[in-house]
């Protein structure tokens, strides 16, 4: 099933601008009280988690811990996903103090609660190197097994390939770049796939070939394609995740910003096909250059009960 109703949140102890992640996340904007922004920033949480229940989401909170400092730790989906056959993947992550975030209680709580049939630990490529950061590196298209990813310094084709091979999905590459023409770091901010619905920056692929097979893809597996243009990329509007409700409904989760970007026709375009969602994060956005998709890690692992 490409949506799942169970997602997996970290309420954060430490929220901080991360001067590691910064170098390459063009987003990202440092506070200017930190103290202040890390409290507005756990208030936006709270309020998040807050509407997913409401609309009839299973939220799972873990609370991250001061020690080590982990400030991305609000973004769990970069270092791990799960997948309906019992597989757990772990990934190789480029920021050095984003690495610490696999070793704070994560992991345990899925056990728990999931049946993990097998762990796909990729993060040894780490020391040659070679990054992959989980779902925000890549879109995954989870129904038809494609691994959408663009090329950056947080996301290797040897590093894809073996995602692949490990999870038998095929790999849509491309490359894209920003207004400045700076290579987008993650996938996950220019689109998006849903069960109908694909949402992508096409303006961000320079290459017309690779646009075309982009295009080609989503048509080929039955999605409607929504186009974004770099205003509202800049404003997160690719940083979306469509999940379900306990009944199965649609919801596309995204932040205010986001659907402030989307022009009438586009809104009804969404509407067609889910609830639209919309979550006040303008601080977590703004400081940790990351949105509403970056902070849900998807679980599709199948219950112990």
């Amino acid at each position: 099933m490409q949506t799942t109703n169970t997602v997996l949140m970290i309420r954060p102890a430490r929220f901080a601008f991360n001067p590691d992640t910064a170098i390459n996340n063009r987003f990202q904007q440092a506070p200017l009280d930190p103290r202040a922004a890390s409290e507005k920033a756990l208030e936006e949480f709270d309020g998040y988690v807050a509407s997913l229940r409401q609309h009839g989401v299973e939220v799972l909170v873990v609370q991250d811990t001061p020690e080590p400092h982990t400030p991305d730790s609000i973004f769990p989906n970069n270092w791990w996903s799960s997948h309906a056959d019992g597989s757990l993947v772990l990934y190789p992550m480029e920021g050095e103090n984003r690495r610490l975030e696999r070793d704070k209680g994560v992991l345990g709580v899925l056990a728990e609660r999931f049946a993990i049939q097998r762990t796909i630990d990729l993060s040894p490529l780490e020391q040659q190197n070679l990054f992959l950061e989980g779902t925000g590196s890549m879109v995954l298209d989870r129904e038809h097994r494609i691994s959408y990813a663009c090329h950056s310094g947080r996301t290797h084709e040897r590093a894809l390939r073996q995602f692949a091979e490990h999870l038998d999905y095929r790999l849509c590459l491309f490359h894209a770049v920003d207004r400045q023409q700076a290579p987008i770091y993650h996938s996950n901010v220019m689109m998006n796939v849903g069960r109908q619905l694909a949402v992508a920056c096409l303006d961000a692929l320079p290459h017309a070939d690779e646009r075309r097979a982009l295009e080609r893809s989503l048509r080929d597996t039955g999605k409607q394609l929504l186009a974004l243009d770099f205003d509202q990329l800049e404003n997160f509007a690719g940083n979306m995740l469509e999940v379900h409700d306990r009944d199965g409904r649609s919801l596309l989760v995204m932040s205010r910003s986001a659907w402030a970007a989307l022009d009438a026709g586009q809104r009804r375009q969404v509407e067609r096909h889910s609830h639209p969602l919309v979550v006040n994060i303008d601080h977590i956005e703004r400081i940790g250059g990351g949105s509403a998709r970056c902070m849900l890690a998807e679980v599709h692992l199948p219950s112990r009960h």
